[in-house]
């Protein structure tokens, strides 16, 4: 098949059949790379409630640059991979101090901000500046790989590559913008995962995944990454009518979002002895069941144990307690909390 006309195919594919998108009505780059970075690891159907309330919250990249970051931890609360959150506040004020709160216009220079990698960089580029520079996300692989027949690992540097070099021979030049929400947006929702829509595909008669039956062998993926089990048991200490908790920091996960002061084990026990020496089990009113929450690799074993700790009493001096504040339920509420923990706290009706 010819790649102008699978091209041309595509993108009357897309004009016919495309979702009516907030970002896909504009060339403003703010917004366009607000919603790519919501939409990174994230479901389209996930990513829109959150885009709306970022912008009605920052409706521009000033007003993001100067927001407090826990602000944006809290709004950004349920759609994971915080690094994304930080990367917003850092990228924005980057853009306001050394580009006059205008995005660059090219894909290298792009690369060059704050949590901007290839594929959103391309997104920028092309959809708000018409550069002819095309993207590659897990969508682009799909299609490629079956309709091209290619075989190569997309989880390797050299698979890697050689797609990044074939999407880029496939872009047309008088429309690139269109032509790279297209191939997203056929992978999405025609070319899928597991159920494709073969039959009534316009490329099926030049398809070698559908022609040669491997449409489920392609894109071949391979990378071995094991998963790692975490047990922590959390203390939600009660002083008054307020709650312990402490800020994460370092390189672990959900750095900057609140918590409750933990104990990590190596095993699913619930490990009272240990908790024991720091508050005294007489103390401990409820012991939750075990709560699972599953990161990308990692798994998450909870169990919480609720414990009313006197008033007119000093706490225990303990490193799990170092950074710990007391916060009253509204000011819990506001604060940025792993999904895990506002689980927790809705599950016994404390939020």
């Amino acid at each position: 098949m010819k790649k102008a006309y699978f091209s041309k195919k595509l993108v009357e594919w897309y004009d016919e059949h495309h979702r009516d998108l907030p970002w896909r009505n504009t060339q403003d780059a703010y917004k366009i790379w607000l919603s790519e970075i919501i939409l990174q690891q994230t479901r389209v159907a996930q990513g829109l409630p959150y885009y709306k309330k970022f912008i009605q919250h920052y409706p521009n990249i000033n007003s993001l640059a100067g927001a407090n970051e826990q602000d944006v931890l809290r709004l950004w609360q349920g759609l994971g991979y915080y690094t994304r959150a930080r990367n917003l506040c850092k990228c924005a004020r980057e853009v306001v101090k050394n580009y006059s709160g205008k995005f660059p216009s090219t894909f290298r220079e792009l690369k060059r901000l704050p949590g901007i990698g290839d594929y959103t960089a391309a997104a920028i580029a092309s959809f708000a500046y018409g550069e002819q520079v095309a993207v590659v996300d897990g969508n682009v692989y799909r299609v490629l790989s079956r309709i091209f027949g290619v075989d190569k690992n997309i989880a390797s540097a050299d698979g890697k590559k050689f797609f990044f070099a074939l999407a880029n021979e496939l872009i047309p030049a008088d429309q690139p913008g269109t032509y790279n929400q297209a191939v997203m947006e056929f992978g999405a929702c025609h070319c899928l995962p597991q159920n494709p829509k073969c039959e009534e595909c316009a490329f099926k008669k030049n398809c070698v995944a559908f022609q040669e039956e491997k449409v489920h062998q392609l894109p071949v993926k391979i990378k071995q990454q094991k998963i790692k089990n975490r047990h922590f048991h959390y203390f939600l200490v009660r002083i008054g009518q307020k709650i312990l908790m402490t800020k994460r920091t370092g390189k672990d996960i959900w750095k900057g979002l609140f918590d409750f002061p933990h104990l990590e084990t190596k095993h699913n026990a619930a490990d009272r002895k240990r908790a024991g020496k720091i508050f005294p089990l007489k103390l401990h009113r409820h012991i939750s069941k075990d709560y699972k929450h599953i990161l990308t690799h990692q798994r998450i074993h909870a169990r919480f144990i609720e414990i009313d700790w006197p008033v007119d009493k000093s706490l225990p001096l303990s490193p799990l307690l170092t950074n710990a504040k007391v916060y009253s339920h509204k000011q819990i509420e506001k604060l940025p909390k792993p999904v895990l923990i506002a689980r927790y706290l809705e599950d016994r009706s404390i939020l």
